[in-house]
């Protein structure tokens, strides 16, 4: 088992910044692929960017490529930097691992999930 917990979210003006944080723990070296999904209100959940465990390589959504950043912190932890944020960046944030490789993209290849963190952009 993999328990993942998400950190960071709450509250920024449109054009500002937040860095979110997961931290894993359990059989994480099972689990070498690790993703950020969000869902935002009234919408499907949607793939963010995905990291490689230990090697660090990412892959993005390409709508959110350049302005959110995925990075490895430590060997089971991986973080989130939003920059420029949009209101429509309004969602609440989940941090997700698989067994899988190459990372997959897709919510149904992720067994793992954290609770997620509220992330509110205001105007």
């Amino acid at each position: 088992q993999v328990h993942l917990v998400e950190s960071g979210g709450g509250l920024v003006q449109a054009g500002g910044s937040l860095r979110l944080s997961c931290v894993a723990s359990g059989r994480t070296h099972t689990t070498p692929a690790m993703a950020w999904f969000r869902r935002a209100p009234g919408k499907e959940t949607e793939f963010i960017g995905n990291i490689k465990m230990p090697t660090g390589l990412t892959r993005y959504t390409d709508s959110l490529e350049g302005r959110f950043t995925i990075s490895s912190v430590g060997s089971s932890a991986v973080a989130l930097q939003m920059d420029s944020l949009k209101t429509e960046d309004t969602a609440v944030y989940f941090c997700a691992a698989s067994q899988r490789l190459p990372p997959p993209r897709t919510q149904g290849e992720y067994p793992y999930w954290g609770q997620g963190t509220q992330v509110t952009v205001t105007a």
